[in-house]
């Protein structure tokens, strides 16, 4: 069945097809139909079945990258494009390696090299590769190290779990993880296909933030980001302070809104009292039941977007090559 789903143009059919059952079977997720045609339908909008796909212009996004990294870390432009005429461990320049790169891979390898060859690297890149999604499914690879601190990885590591998103039996396994490993009631799978673009139950919490608009009146962005992130944590955040603004019709004390909004990104948020409550004045607010799921308002940004695009815009291209999968007669030729 898996095999069967794949498009027609796919080449070593066999290899996909295992990668795929044995990402299925480890995690313990069912290989419905559904859930085949979902990951099918991740893998053609990201990659087109390509296990490290070509970028088109990457040089000209990985120069501005450098640029833009030089420029936070006070470092002149003339300094870094010398230090990258420097030779490298291939033989050729820093420079016209990444002139020459054509995928993730390629440029990756590249920023490794100069991260440990040239004390500049460092400060540019903080000992952190700014290739950071990646592979067939482009997984985070932040997602990946997190996921298999919790879950021991079932392949040898011959590197890192970094490099490791770069297989696809790494990217398939987490990408698939991400995707479908965690409980979320959503009545469409356009919803799982929002979260892997904007976080895990992102369009949950963008359901919460809409309901907790209606019922506070304060306008609230429904990006699906319950809390600013770590670095911005100096003031309660959008959703944080209109709740503050009805906590006396809800009964609750600004520690209890703030615990319940640390468990955001968990399964557990819907049991606490602060969803629960929210969504009982939502509901009596409009007089039926709000949604509890909707797609994030996000526009996207990163070094490969170069026009306006919206995790919406995703999240529903990638629903349309899933409803193609599910029916044989309207797949891709």
């Amino acid at each position: 069945m898996i095999e069967a789903s794949l498009p027609r143009t796919v080449s070593d059919r066999a290899g996909w097809t295992t990668d795929m059952y044995a990402a299925f079977t480890v995690l313990e997720v069912v290989p419905s139909h559904a859930n085949v045609c979902a990951v099918v339908a991740v893998i053609e909008q990201e990659s087109g079945f390509h296990v490290d796909p070509v970028i088109p212009n990457l040089p000209v996004i990985a120069w501005r990258e450098i640029d833009n990294r030089a420029a936070h870390a006070g470092i002149p432009h003339v300094v870094v494009r010398t230090a990258l005429q420097l030779p490298s461990r291939t033989g050729r320049s820093f420079s016209d390696r990444i002139d020459r790169a054509r995928t993730e891979r390629d440029l990756s390898e590249i920023y490794q090299d100069f991260i440990g060859a040239v004390p500049m690297g460092r400060t540019l890149f903080a000992d952190r590769d700014p290739i950071r999604t990646r592979g067939p499914m482009q997984v985070n690879v932040a997602f990946a190290e997190q996921y298999a601190a919790a879950r021991p990885y079932p392949y040898p590591i011959e590197s890192s779990i970094a490099e490791e998103v770069f297989t696809r039996r790494g990217s398939l396994y987490f990408g698939t993880a991400h995707l479908l490993a965690y409980s979320a009631r959503y009545d469409s799978y356009l919803y799982r296909f929002a979260d892997f673009n904007a976080g895990q139950y992102a369009s949950r919490n963008a359901a919460f933030q809409s309901a907790v608009g209606k019922v506070s009146g304060i306008p609230i962005a429904a990006d699906g980001a319950l809390l600013p992130r770590e670095d911005d944590r100096k003031a309660p955040g959008s959703t944080e302070t209109a709740i503050r603004a009805i906590r006396t019709r809800l009964n609750l004390g600004d520690s209890a809104i703030h615990d319940a909004l640390e468990q955001g990104k968990s399964a557990e948020f819907e049991n606490t009292a602060l969803y629960q409550r929210v969504f009982a004045l939502a509901d009596q607010a409009e007089g039926r039941s709000v949604p509890r799921a909707l797609v994030p308002r996000i526009q996207l940004h990163g070094p490969k977007i170069s026009r306006s695009l919206t995790t919406e815009w995703y999240a529903r291209r990638v629903d349309q090559r899933f409803s193609r999968c599910l029916v044989p007669s309207r797949k891709n030729p």
